[in-house]
């Protein structure tokens, strides 16, 4: 019986009811966020939402029963479990803050459709090389403030005042929201020679900093994307072999039972 769960909650259409449930879910999460439609639809959402999160209770009943221990030992079915559990806790007193984390959910997504996995995977490969670049940013953009702060922070307190007043507005600049007009330019009035401390601030933080945490997500991304096409090769050789075998085993049989034929004829 386990067999025969494993095989339909692992088969295409299963996977494919799932998303569309997920996306219903999603959809009247959205709607309820809307008074108008709650006024006139609001029994009904709220049955479609019971509905939705019997059917998630019941899926995860049934994964914990056709895989057993292994079901806590994938990440993607804890996120599954604990999404589902939230749904449970009555959002209602100190819990209600967990009514608005239902929409969680529709991150199901994530974890039930294989390209979004590989592109969360190659995010959490990423992280690793990404902890240089975060300490390499936070390094510029400590330097940058100092400076500012002594620079500006007279003629500006509103955005150089003090330490974290400055690093937000690097933050914008970097950002390039308004930095120009918003900013510089204003800064420039009182201080002529300022964009020399802007310009290669913006070519450091925006274009080359940021560009090294594309090229690391990247390349985690790229070999996310080799390592599950070589286990795919690897799962094709092994069915391939096992099909070679089976056939070589039938042919044996084939081979004997043609030799017992002329034997049993006598």
């Amino acid at each position: 019986m386990r067999q025969a769960l494993v095989h339909l909650l692992s088969s295409r259409r299963w996977e494919q009811a799932i998303v569309a449930v997920i996306l219903l879910n999603s959809l009247v999460l959205g709607l309820e966020t809307d008074a108008g439609i709650v006024a006139r639809f609001g029994p009904l959402l709220q049955a479609l939402d019971s509905i939705i999160l019997v059917i998630f209770v019941v899926e995860i009943a049934l994964r914990l029963f056709a895989f057993g221990p292994a079901f806590f030992r994938d990440p993607w079915s804890l996120f599954d479990f604990f999404v589902v559990a939230i749904a449970l806790v009555p959002a209602s007193g100190p819990f209600q803050v967990l009514r608005a984390l239902r929409i969680l959910r529709a991150l199901r997504l994530v974890s039930t459709l294989p390209a979004l996995r590989r592109v969360v995977g190659g995010l959490v490969a990423a992280l690793p090389g990404m902890s240089s670049i975060i300490m390499l940013m936070g390094m510029l953009f400590y330097v940058a403030a100092v400076m500012a702060t002594n620079l500006f922070g007279e003629q500006f307190p509103d955005w150089f005042g003090s330490l974290g007043a400055t690093l937000y507005t690097l933050f914008q600049v970097m950002t390039l929201e308004s930095w120009s007009m918003g900013i510089v330019r204003p800064v420039m009035e009182a201080f002529p020679l300022a964009w020399m401390f802007f310009v290669p601030f913006i070519l450091l933080s925006t274009y080359a900093v940021l560009n090294l945490f594309i090229g690391v997500i990247v390349s985690a991304m790229q070999e996310e994307t080799e390592a599950t096409a070589t286990a795919d090769r690897q799962a094709l050789h092994d069915d391939t072999v096992h099909i070679l075998g089976e056939l070589r085993a039938l042919r044996a049989e084939v081979a004997a039972l043609r030799q017992e034929r002329p034997g049993s004829a006598d």
